[in-house]
């Protein structure tokens, strides 16, 4: 027997809760009463066919096959014309890009339910989507209707804007579009705040200033528009000032999460990674079930090499369910790492799923097999892993089998491997790169060179190919001018890159320009105490008859990375002088 919608909706109230987003499933988890009263569903039979789609279509996302669930929920939508399920369908399609589906089922939506004024803003959004100039008074029209004709919802539906208009790329057409549309909206906080949204969008930040402070002159201590103020602040420059506004507000506000989560994003912004973690650990005293917070602070953690706490915390955020388990998976196998525990890292990696993080986790399984003497296994590992790889991920591979061939010392079977290669793919940068650097190994100085200049040839904004070169050649005290000038532009192309900076000190110093060099390797050695760098900032220390800073340098370098063979090199011949 068929039984009409609405009637069913109770008795299958459980089950549509898990399908229907919670605004729109309310109606049907208490009385018929209520679900009759909030919006007028049609007089469609909920047949057997229609309840096997519903349940196929949530069956079919559970499982990650979101294109399935999309289409079996728009034909759904096609059959029924109930709200719920267009809405449920168009939130699926837009999930999963597919912004046809998408505008049929949100018009579908929209018919179904006039009074929705987030169906219309949807709608309106899609028709948007393409960025097409020649569709910008329509969706205008549509959008000016939407605010005009919805008095109820016309805070809502200004906030909801520049977010409406989000799939635009010409973000200046947007913010014009927002200045005509809030125009008569004015003397309500939320048009400024549309209006300080879009010029910051824009890349504008001193309008956006401008707009969000009428904001809170109408509505003071607003909390949304004091939130996008600080990253106003953040963008036009000012991280400190927009970390003391969000520190005042929240010492008048500590209740209020999102004060607190807004300071904590900022403080990562500025880099006061210390603070931060202070305040996620805040948050999750408040919340201590927010799984996101937990990952948050594990991740600084990590940053800030306290490894004990950041284990503890990406295991209690894994427990919880975090959705971003392999992330958290190749985060515990780093840390087991860093612990000299290579076999509870290869656990860790091994245990990743396939995905983002797959590829990463393979390739430091290999690299752990050939530190600890298993290079054969490693290769068989990556070998193996290649054949259900795709290109990409192949490739990839394919270069981690190079470095661990070149780490091995055997720098002769690595170049053969890539010049095979490079056979197949003769302007393949990244392996002109890698038999670049093999050649530099064997000494074959020509052959690095022709490799480098081609590579630069092809791809001349490429920076460390110059930097390689001018490197290889000041290393070498040969052309020694060429060699500065192929690092100054590599320079350029990475301002502030600390290896290329240590490759600019290493050739002043050997042009004989010692203070210069030492400058130059404080300051890439500050940015990145890279042993390498180390042994370079040491010797230049060393020569400047700095002996105790160097030997401070030596130490700490030494005691950080004690295998380093060209820090333990240097380290010793300066010391016999």
């Amino acid at each position: 027997m068929n039984f009409p919608l609405k009637v069913l909706a109770v008795r299958f109230g459980a089950a549509l809760a898990l399908a229907l987003p919670l605004a729109a499933a309310a109606d049907t988890a208490g009385s018929s009463t209520a679900a009759e009263t909030a919006v007028s569903l049609p007089e469609q039979a909920l047949t057997p066919g229609i309840l096997y789609s519903f349940l196929l279509a949530e069956i079919a996302g559970a499982r990650g096959d979101f294109a399935l669930s999309s289409r079996l929920y728009l034909e759904m939508a096609q059959r029924t014309r109930d709200p719920r399920i267009a809405r449920r369908a168009t939130e699926i399609a837009l999930y999963t890009r597919d912004l046809t589906a998408a505008a049929e089922a949100a018009q579908i939506w929209a018919e179904a339910e006039p009074a929705s004024a987030e169906a219309r803003r949807i709608v309106a959004g899609i028709s948007a989507g393409g960025g097409d100039p020649a569709h910008f008074d329509d969706v205008q029209t549509r959008l000016a209707r939407l605010l005009a004709q919805s008095p109820e919802n016309l805070a809502q539906n200004l906030m909801d804007l520049n977010r409406t208009l989000a799939r635009i790329q010409d973000k200046d057409a947007v913010r014009a579009m927002v200045m005509r549309l809030t125009e008569p909206y004015l003397a309500y906080p939320e048009g400024h705040f549309a209006r300080a949204q879009a010029s910051a969008i824009a890349g504008d930040p001193m309008p956006a200033l401008a707009d969000v402070n009428a904001a809170l002159a109408l509505r003071a201590q607003w909390e949304p528009a004091l939130i996008l103020k600080a990253q106003i602040m953040q963008q036009a420059g000012n991280a400190s000032e927009a970390v003391e506004l969000l520190r005042e507000q929240t010492g008048r506000h500590p209740e209020s999460r999102n004060l607190r989560l807004a300071l904590a994003r900022a403080l990562v912004a500025a880099k006061q990674y210390e603070a931060a973690r202070d305040e996620f650990r805040q948050l999750l005293s408040m919340a201590p079930d927010e799984r996101d917070f937990m990952f948050a602070a594990a991740l600084l953690s990590f940053q800030l090499e306290d490894y004990a706490d950041a284990a503890s915390l990406f295991e209690r955020a894994l427990a919880a369910g975090h959705p971003d388990a392999d992330t958290i998976r190749l985060h515990l196998g780093q840390i087991a790492e860093k612990r000299k525990d290579p076999e509870g890292a290869q656990r860790w990696y091994r245990s990743v799923g396939e995905g983002r993080q797959y590829g990463d986790a393979q390739v430091r399984v290999a690299l752990l097999l050939a530190q600890s003497g298993k290079l054969d296994e490693a290769r068989r590992h990556l070998q193996q892993a290649q054949a259900d790889a795709d290109d990409e991920t192949r490739r990839r591979y394919f270069l981690a089998e190079i470095q661990l061939l070149r780490d091995a010392g055997q720098a002769g079977q690595a170049l053969t491997l890539v010049d095979d290669a490079l056979r197949e793919r003769p302007d393949d940068t990244d392996l002109l790169y890698e038999s670049a650097m093999l050649a530099e190994r064997l000494d074959q100085m020509d052959v690095m060179e022709s490799r480098l200049r081609k590579l630069i040839a092809l791809a001349p904004d490429n920076a460390h190919a110059y930097n390689a070169l001018g490197y290889s050649l000041a290393d070498r005290g040969q052309r020694l001018e060429e060699a500065e000038s192929l690092i100054v532009r590599a320079l350029e192309l990475l301002p502030d890159d600390p290896f290329i900076l240590d490759s600019l000190g290493w050739v002043r110093f050997r042009r004989g320009d010692g203070a210069a060099a030492a400058d130059t390797l404080e300051r890439a050695y500050g940015m990145r105490p890279d042993p390498e760098i180390a042994a370079h900032l040491g010797e230049v220390l060393w020569s400047l008859d700095r002996r105790d800073d160097a030997s401070q340098i030596f130490d700490k370098a030494l005691s950080a990375h004690p295998g380093n063979e060209l820090l333990r090199e240097t380290a010793q011949r300066l010391r016999r002088q």
